[in-house]
């Protein structure tokens, strides 16, 4: 059974698709970027755009009743690989014990200097 999953505690999808979804007991989150879903701006660091993306993360999986613990794949696109130490410094404060795997890449995104996507096993 496939459940969508939305939230207005996450950005509204600028495209065609769902902020996640639920199906049995995995959930898909969509790429979350850095814009802050009550104001729709991006901050300035990349620490805080780290922090708002995986916070963004954190309340797609709480609307489907999951919680961060329960990741198990992270994929995270970087705009600028230079900012990858800053990036993974904030990473470690949402992933602290029971890592996910992770996989980061430096791509061009359009527009955005950051985007990261989940899916967790509940």
């Amino acid at each position: 059974m496939k459940e969508i999953i939305k939230t207005e505690n996450a950005p509204t999808p600028g495209g065609h698709f769902s902020q996640g979804i639920k199906i049995n007991n995995r959930i898909y989150v969509a790429g979350q970027t850095p814009v802050d879903p009550k104001t729709g701006e991006i901050p300035k660091t990349v620490e805080e755009q780290t922090r708002l993306s995986l916070t963004n993360i954190k309340n797609v999986l709480e609307a489907g009743g999951a919680k961060l613990e329960d990741v198990v794949k992270v994929n995270a696109y970087l705009t600028n690989v230079d900012d990858f130490k800053e990036y993974d410094k904030v990473y470690q404060e949402f992933f602290v014990d029971n890592l996910p795997v992770r996989t980061t890449i430096g791509c061009d995104l359009k527009g955005i200097p950051l985007e990261i996507d989940a899916i967790a096993e509940l």
